[in-house]
C-alpha cells in the first residue's frame, strides 16, 4: 500500500550564513511525476543565491503545496510525495 511523504523545505546555507526565508522560483516536474531520490523538485531563490530542492525519496508527485513566487522558510511543507511501502 503506497504512503505519503511531506516534501519539507531544508535548511539553506551553512548553519553561521542559513537564510531565515526564500522564494518558490519555478517547479522542475508536475503533478504525476516519477521521482528518485535526489531528481530535483523545484527552484527557490535568497536574496544571494538560487537553490534546488531535491526529491527526499523515490515517489509520485502527488499535489505541490506552494506555487511560484511564494514565500517559503526552511521546515514548510512543499509538497506530497505518494512513496511505496
Amino acid at each position: 500500500m503506497p504512503k505519503t511523504l511531506e516534501v519539507t523545505l531544508p535548511s539553506l546555507g551553512d548553519d553561521g550564513d542559513a537564510v531565515s526565508s526564500a522564494f518558490v522560483s519555478m517547479w522542475l516536474v508536475g503533478i504525476g511525476a516519477t521521482l528518485r531520490a535526489g531528481d530535483d523538485l523545484l527552484e527557490v531563490n535568497t536574496d544571494k543565491a538560487a537553490f534546488v530542492v531535491p526529491c527526499p525519496a523515490d515517489g509520485v508527485l502527488c499535489e505541490m503545496r506552494v506555487r511560484p513566487e511564494d514565500e517559503v522558510r526552511p521546515g514548510d511543507v512543499l509538497a506530497i510525495l505518494e512513496t511505496a511501502d
